[in-house]
């Protein structure tokens, strides 16, 4: 089956993981943003790390060959508070002139500019990462050459060039960040319009022990996790931190949450009436594409003969039971298996081949 990548969701979250250390951290910083590559590279166009005034970093550029180089640059950024574009061309000998001897067979430039708060690149990450949060796609526009626009990261809504609004509307149009040559009232320069998708979107049916490693590690990876359970003593927002969580019925489910805007689903509440009716629930054209029964096959068909009366509505979309077999004993264990193989389908590197699909 052809590898299908989907275009509705961002798997790097490195924009969110930013802002999370970069609210709380007062310490004057500069935004890295890799703009354009060549060759073969550690991180792709759109990726971004913070440098802080005292050296250290959040994120990653490469795999730790760069990060030193980039953080005499940040110094100089820092004390000037002009932004800079830098290139590393790390292909054959050339390598050796950077003193660095990476051998990474590829070629970067890099932004780096004041991200303090108030500044551009500040406002821009936070009103991107605002839109993305609630589920809908947004882009950012990273200026990193212009003879009189300053260099730097602009929100699409921001007063720039008509070329590079045209190009930020038609990126959300194709769902596809692009390189941009503009020149505008004697105004030119290069700039990198990134299409920002929403984060992975998880609902988790059944607030169980077992569910908050699942909910953990998809929040560590920068997922928006929604949490459903029939059980007061169960769905409780401080069980899960950074969840949103909702006390409701399994039947309810569609009232509770809007599942239309989740890309997977995971039921896992160990009460077989509700799992039932959480498989019921979404038994729906707008439900996630992905949903994922825990437990043994056995009850997965059991699962499944009680939902026979609806006919075939769900094709492919069962997988069950959930998580790749990679001999997981421990709940964190399963919690891997199980978010490991939801960020493989979201990816297009599942094999469908191997797929248990039989019986839906």
């Amino acid at each position: 089956m052809p590898r299908v990548i989907r275009s509705d969701v961002r798997l790097d979250t490195s924009l969110e993981s930013l802002l999370e250390h970069a609210v709380p951290n007062p310490v004057p910083r500069v935004l890295a943003t890799l703009v354009a590559t060549a060759g073969s590279t550690y991180r792709k166009p759109g990726a971004r790390m913070l440098i802080m005034a005292d050296g250290s970093y959040h994120g990653l550029l490469s795999g730790g060959c760069l990060e030193a180089d980039l953080g005499l640059h940040a110094r100089q950024v820092l004390a000037s508070g002009v932004a800079r574009a830098v290139e590393y061309d790390m292909r054959g000998p050339d390598d050796m002139l950077f003193g660095l001897g990476a051998g990474c067979e590829g070629a970067m430039r890099i932004l780096l500019e004041p991200a303090g708060p108030g500044t551009a690149a500040a406002i821009a990450l936070s009103t991107a990462a605002a839109v993305t949060r609630l589920g809908d796609a947004s882009t950012l526009i990273v200026v990193h050459s212009a003879t009189r626009l300053p260099l730097a990261t602009y929100a699409s809504g921001a007063s720039l060039a008509p070329e590079l609004a045209v190009a930020a509307r038609q990126a959300l149009a194709d769902e596809r960040s692009r390189d941009v040559t503009f020149d505008v009232a004697g105004a030119s320069g290069r700039a990198f319009v990134q299409f920002l998708a929403p984060p992975p979107h998880l609902l988790v049916c059944g607030a169980g022990p077992d569910a908050k490693p699942v909910v953990a590690a998809a929040l560590a990876l920068g997922w928006r996790v929604s949490v459903v359970d029939h059980r007061p003593a169960y769905a409780l927002a401080e069980r899960f931190p950074g969840a949103q969580v909702r006390h409701a019925d399994a039947r309810d489910l569609r009232a509770a949450v809007d599942v239309g805007r989740c890309h997977a689903v995971v039921i896992m509440s160990h009460h077989f009436p509700s799992d039932v009716a959480y498989l019921r629930a979404l038994a729906h054209p707008n439900a996630p594409e992905f949903i994922g029964l825990l437990g043994p096959r056995t009850r997965r068909q059991r699962i499944l003969e009680e939902v026979a009366d609806l006919g075939r509505p769900f094709g492919a979309r069962i997988h069950g039971p959930v998580g790749m077999d990679i001999g997981a004993v421990t709940p964190e264990g399963i919690a891997l298996a199980i978010v490991s193989q939801i960020h493989a389908w979201l990816a297009g590197r599942l094999d469908q081949n191997r797929l248990d699909q039989t019986a839906l």
